[in-house]
């Protein structure tokens, strides 16, 4: 669906991005780092209100950006041989990095078409009905389309091993998370969560929905890494590190 919200970021990244393009060629320095491509970077392009959004030589977002320097520094980390579930496998860099480390990689989404993986899967998260089965499950931006996030939140819990944990990141506001009924209109959504296919807009406090579903729950974002490298990789995010007991 094309809005006037998604034109106009689009226009804003492409601008930035060909700014930056321009800083390059006339030898600005590269002071800053992408973690995903491991490329020193003269800056990073502006998406929406993101200043410094994307690398402009692999396009990781600060999420992407962020996963990397968590797993870098082992403040999570990828069991060797480890069954991973990989939710909407967009971000190419840690799709490389999870099948490498992984025995069992599985890259799965609701409409397989939109990835270029031979390998991908389809993935209703709603009926997903493992049991016991990964070791880690990864869904980055996922969570805010599902239409009943509680039953999704169950599925995940029965379907990760006991020790087991789902790595989730959601957009956040300083809000409390807020539902919207299944019959918003895609312009409504838009207004309400940023984007025409959200159902709900969270806030930290999707953190209880995750201990609900009987699974503990670590916030991890930028406040405990050194500030230095938050800046040089701009980071961004939150991590919702839940585990399965046991």
């Amino acid at each position: 669906m094309i809005t006037f919200q998604r034109v106009t970021k689009a226009a804003g990244k492409h601008l930035s991005r060909l700014a930056l393009a321009l800083r390059g060629a006339a030898g600005a320095r590269r002071e800053r780092h992408c973690p995903a491509c491991r490329r020193d970077v003269a800056g990073f392009y502006r998406y929406g209100h993101e200043r410094e959004w994307g690398c402009p030589n692999c396009g990781a977002s600060p999420r992407e950006r962020l996963m990397h320097a968590l797993l870098d520094l082992d403040v999570i980390a990828l069991p060797r041989g480890a069954a991973i579930l990989h939710c909407a496998p967009n971000e190419m860099s840690l799709v490389h990095r999870f099948r490498a480390a992984a025995g069992a990689y599985v890259p799965a989404d609701f409409d397989p078409t939109r990835y270029p993986l031979p390998d991908i899967q389809r993935l209703d998260l709603m009926a997903l009905d493992d049991e016991a089965r990964f070791d880690i499950l990864y869904a980055s931006h996922v969570m805010e389309h599902v239409p009943d996030d509680a039953q999704v939140l169950r599925n995940i819990a029965r379907a990760l091993k006991p020790g087991g944990e789902a790595w989730l990141i959601v957009p956040l506001w300083e809000k409390p998370s807020e539902d919207g009924s299944a019959d918003l209109p895609p312009r409504e959504r838009e207004r309400r969560f940023g984007q025409w296919d959200h159902v709900r807009q969270y806030g930290r406090d999707f953190a209880e929905r995750i201990r609900a579903a009987g699974l503990e729950v670590e916030l991890l974002d930028t406040s405990g890494l050194p500030r230095e490298m938050v800046h040089r990789m701009a980071l961004g995010d939150t991590l919702f590190r839940a585990r399965r007991p046991g």
